[in-house]
């Protein structure tokens, strides 16, 4: 049975990046200019470069990608009179498991990542971006190319822009399905047609990104939300979210609730908040553990329903708040069989480049086969431990780091779940044909 919010819940939704999305054929530049669109990119031409990046320096905006790295200060590390050509890229290669904010954003209001890429470009003095699609998005990368098409044709985009003297050619790239590349420096990589592996670092992108050029990389979230802080301002944006996480922010809600979806509301609501929006648990489930994240994020349990789901309150809970990915779980889920499809999709999409990732991935999976078909030992539980402290920090980029996320985290919280396979109270979920090539 769906239970409705009460008003003093309702009222934690803030419609900000979200609120064009149920307006009909809000993709179209027609539609977008009638509900504000483009105003805030005459207001940004107006201003000096400096003072836009100082505004967002102010507003607190932090990246939505999963670092929540300051917005402002990431602009600002762009070396200026260096007489090299700057560049900015967002990353929309959108792939985690649960994660699911920018897809409906580019789908359903393309023109506003489009105007904040615009911003963002003349305040870092860029004069080409790009925006780099996750491969399997198709239908919002159409949406994209042809808001790109409007925008040139109003003239938003190419030669002097409104008649500024400020140049800017945007291309809409789609990547080939690889998860790595939505890590930064192996975005880049692919975007400049090699394949996609990380960087070594530093050099940081601020100084060598595309084609050893300064290069801002921003999320899609990120810079969608650009042109709402130069039409309200930073104190506006300032009053939404908490102290030190400003703004709001669209949580993807799946899993055991009635009304699975985007919920935007500021930084700092709690689970317990969102599941009510969400119109509760779905009947005859009780939450047991959940993702704040996405699934490269520690697991939480029902007794971190009131943990505030921002940068800081997820951090000491032990978690991160990641993409914001909330996969909800109830009693009738297994964390272990969760965390063994989890790991099968990280060790599937490690790119091979490190050790560390690209064989412990592939002998976790296998010990979780083990324990999920009935044949798992005592010893297994140590391997794991040790196979994700070998992982953890030693691995090339931050795949292999997240990858051990759910098996630290389900061990911490659900041991028990995987003595009952390994002891025989709890019956295999997996059948001996997958312990193929196991051993």
């Amino acid at each position: 049975m769906t239970t409705t919010p009460r008003r003093e819940t309702l009222e934690k939704l803030t419609p900000v990046l979200t609120k064009r999305w149920l307006s009909p054929d809000a993709w179209r530049l027609d539609v977008y200019e009638r509900l504000d669109g483009y105003a805030a990119l005459r207001k940004a031409l107006a201003a000096h470069p400096d003072d836009l990046i100082q505004l967002v320096k102010d507003s607190g905006l932090r990246g939505r990608g999963g670092a929540g790295f300051p917005t402002g200060l990431k602009w600002g590390f762009i070396p200026q009179g260096d007489g090299k050509p700057h560049y900015l890229v967002v990353n929309a290669d959108e792939g985690e498991p649960g994660t699911c904010k920018d897809l409906p954003l580019m789908t359903h209001d393309p023109h506003s990542l489009v105007e904040g890429v615009i911003i963002a470009s003349y305040a870092i003095r860029a004069n080409r971006a790009y925006i780099y699609v996750r491969g399997e998005a198709v239908h919002a990368a159409r949406r994209l190319r042809n808001a790109v098409q409007e925008a040139y044709r109003a003239g938003y985009l190419g030669e002097n822009i409104l008649g500024t003297g400020f140049d800017l050619d945007l291309v809409v790239h789609s990547g080939a399905g690889a998860y790595i590349c939505g890590e930064e420096t192996a975005l880049l990589d692919s975007l400049e047609g090699f394949r996609g592996q990380p960087r070594l670092r530093p050099p940081f992108p601020a100084t060598h990104g595309l084609y050893a050029c300064p290069t801002v990389v921003n999320n899609v979230g990120t810079i969608a939300s650009v042109p709402y802080i130069v039409l309200g301002g930073a104190a506006w944006w300032k009053s939404m979210g908490t102290e030190k996480s400003s703004g709001p922010m669209i949580y993807s809600l799946s899993g055991r609730i009635n009304n699975p979806g985007q919920y935007e509301a500021g930084l700092g609501i709690t689970l317990r908040e969102l599941i009510e929006l969400a119109g509760g648990m779905q009947p005859g489930h009780d939450l047991r553990f959940w993702t704040p994240g996405g699934s490269s994020t520690p697991l939480l349990t029902a007794e971190h329903l009131d943990v505030p789901l921002d940068f800081e309150g997820v951090a000491a809970a032990g978690s991160i708040l990641g993409t914001t990915a909330t996969q909800i779980f109830s009693d009738q889920d297994c964390p272990v069989y969760a965390t063994y499809r989890w790991l099968e999709f990280y060790y599937h999409e490690s790119c091979g480049k490190c050790t560390p990732c690209r064989e412990g991935n592939f002998w976790m999976v296998r010990i979780y086969r083990r324990i999920l078909a009935g044949q798992g030992t005592h010893e297994d539980l140590d391997t794991l431990l040790d196979t994700c402290d070998n992982i953890l920090g030693r691995a090339f980029c931050g795949l292999g780091d997240g990858a051990t996320s759910p098996v630290t985290s389900s061990l911490q919280y659900f041991k028990q779940d995987y003595l009952d396979y390994i002891e025989g109270r709890t019956a295999p979920k997996l059948s001996e044909k997958t312990l193929v090539g196991a051993h």
